[in-house]
């Protein structure tokens, strides 16, 4: 997302120039990447036990359990994106970022 500079009117009766960008919130990041990182080394796992010639039926377990991690991670991606970036782009009149998030859902659903 690119930045975009526009007036901002505050109740004190003064505008200033605000701009947006792509931001996430370091902490949010944080945690999504060490989920994602979790996810990474469970399916790690999942590989050296097919490797290992190990019981199928706990591969695909342990597959459901990946699946459901990255699930869950895309569900927080959603939710962030929706109350930061897609919030800042309807204030902003950017109907094309939030189409173009909505086809990202729709891919991800």
């Amino acid at each position: 997302m690119e930045e975009q500079e526009h007036d901002h009117e505050h109740e004190q009766d003064h505008q200033h120039k605000h701009v947006h960008g792509h931001y996430h919130d370091p902490a949010e990041k944080k945690r999504q990447l060490n989920r994602l990182a979790k996810a990474v080394g469970h399916l790690r796992h999942v590989q050296s036990m097919i490797e290992n010639d190990e019981d199928c039926a706990e591969v695909l377990t342990q597959l459901s359990a990946v699946n459901a991690a990255l699930k869950n991670l895309g569900k927080e991606i959603i939710n962030e994106h929706m109350t930061h970036c897609i919030a800042h782009a309807i204030e902003d009149g950017n109907l094309e970022l939030v189409e173009e998030f909505q086809k990202a859902v729709q891919k991800f659903i």
